[in-house]
């Protein structure tokens, strides 16, 4: 009798758990970001306030998972020819964008030709230099074709979202209305207030996504952020400083989702203007700075000095110990400004991305660490619109910000330091980095690969036109009752998809 009382509340018990994790729909999750985004084209996007509200909105034919792989998305397959220089991609069946308009292989091209072309200004462009031609060769079938071999096509890939063609071709704006093939859709954006994302109804993942709505509420002051989220004003916070988990840590109700960030804090040069067109100054720079002592004074210890490429990925990324300029040294710095011909110092500018509080300490904390060594610098802080102007223009003689990484290093290196890269805003040119960037994408041995980027970090450390700070670790905050997210080292929030409010 006892036994059969034991097996019945186990049965009892092990159905009441299956009940808690059965997801409930419905429900409006309340979100609060610190800064609003300053348009939603997600083609020529720089900013993560873009991303995290594009992200709910539009898909690519691939995409990224927390683990880094690459996985289907609005492709359900594809097939490489055997001398790598063919992708041969089939589209999902039945995918809708949410005007209504069936997704078709036209969408994809132009979608691509889109971002390659010069007057749409899209970051994303020096990702696919390799791509020779892309056709429709079917209703729902794409061929990419390769000019070499491009061994991390796949992973860049993840990068290009899918843009109705109609739409944009007849004058819709999509910096004012997104338009994709996402699990959310843009129902309602109040400027500098809120953006409210309803259920794609007619969304090719079945029965997802499981919320009705998302409300993006804008809440520039972490204080506000973090008393609402006690309060339960608000439900889910993404990507919050190390300053703001530290305060939320022991909040009932409240729970904390880590990872290690792709992303990276960074102090950007100009290598074309004065003081930073000279390498050594770049090189003093980088001697002037106690990444260590930023970790603990900005991150709370919740980071790791920054190289040029994340520890998440561990079989590219050596410890910062591989570079002297990584070792603080004000002395050293000195004795190279003086070889630069700054004996006495110099003055400059930092242009910093205010609604960042991580990027406004981090700016701080460097600017009294350099003056030590002679670095003079004045911080500029601005709001986000004239910051991402001045970053494209390249109007500034160095800034302080945050930067996205990716699960490849082409991804990351590219775009940033080859000459004329889509966001080259240093204006930086070495022709031996240049040709190693080549020789990285078009090389597919994995061995080969790794020892040319081991070579290309060589250079880039401590005479590239950035100073990599903190890889913080990544942080997001929930109520207890928000169930089903996964968070992922490059800040994406597309498993909101897959999230849920607990009765």
């Amino acid at each position: 009798m006892q036994r059969r009382l034991g097996l019945a509340l186990w049965v009892m018990l092990a159905l009441g758990l299956a009940l808690a994790q059965t997801p409930v729909r419905g429900g409006t999750l309340q979100i609060a970001v610190d800064s609003s985004p300053a348009g939603l084209d997600p083609q020529v996007a720089t900013a993560f306030a873009t991303f995290l509200i594009t992200g709910e909105i539009y898909e690519g034919l691939v995409e990224v998972n927390e683990r880094l792989a690459v996985q289907p998305s609005l492709a359900e397959s594809w097939k490489i020819s055997d001398d790598g220089l063919k992708y041969i991609f089939k589209l999902r069946p039945g995918v809708t964008f949410q005007n209504g308009q069936p997704l078709t292989s036209a969408d994809v091209v132009y979608s691509f030709d889109r971002v390659r072309d010069p007057k749409t200004g899209s970051p994303l462009a020096s990702r696919f230099t390799l791509v020779k031609e892309v056709k429709a060769t079917g209703p729902a079938e794409v061929t990419f074709e390769l000019s070499q071999p491009f061994a991390p096509f796949l992973s860049e890939l993840s990068n290009l979202v899918i843009v109705p063609s109609e739409y944009v071709k007849g004058g819709g704006d999509l910096q004012r209305k997104a338009v994709g093939t996402g699990p959310f859709q843009l129902k309602e954006w109040v400027p500098d207030t809120y953006i409210l994302l309803e259920r794609n109804p007619h969304y090719w993942r079945e029965s997802r996504p499981y919320l009705d709505a998302l409300k993006f509420n804008i809440v520039p002051d972490a204080a506000t952020r973090q008393v609402g989220l006690a309060s339960g004003t608000y439900q889910f916070l993404p990507n919050i400083d190390p300053t703001l988990a530290v305060a939320l840590k022991e909040t009932p109700g409240v729970k904390l989702y880590q990872s290690q960030d792709l992303s990276y804090s960074l102090i950007g040069m100009n290598a074309s203007r004065k003081p930073f067109d000279n390498p050594k100054v770049r090189e003093a720079l980088n001697y002037a700075i106690d990444r260590k002592a930023l970790v603990q004074a900005v991150y709370f210890g919740n980071g790791t000095p920054a190289g040029p490429l994340s520890p998440s990925l561990k079989s590219w990324s050596p410890p910062t110990s591989a570079w002297s300029c990584y070792n603080y040294n004000p002395a050293k710095a000195k004795e190279l400004l003086a070889q630069a011909g700054y004996p006495n110092g110099v003055d400059f500018t930092i242009l910093t991305l205010g609604s960042v509080k991580t990027v406004v300490d981090a700016a701080q904390v460097v600017q009294a660490q350099i003056a030590q060594a002679g670095f003079r610098a004045k911080i500029e802080v601005l709001e986000l619109g004239k910051f991402v102007q001045e970053w494209r223009n390249s109007n500034f003689e160095a800034f302080a910000s945050l930067n996205g990484g990716s699960s490849d290093p082409d991804g990351y290196f590219y775009r940033t330091f080859s000459t004329g890269g889509s966001t080259n805003v240093f204006k930086y040119s070495n022709p031996q980095v240049d040709q190693l960037l080549n020789q990285g994408r078009t090389t597919t041995n994995l061995e080969a690969r790794r020892k040319i980027y081991a070579r290309l970090q060589v250079i880039l450390a401590c005479q590239g036109p950035i100073a990599h700070l903190v890889y913080g670790t990544l942080f997001s905050a929930a109520r207890d009752n928000v169930q089903g997210f996964r968070p992922t080292p490059t800040r994406s929030l597309a498993s909101l998809r897959d999230t849920w409010l607990a009765k």
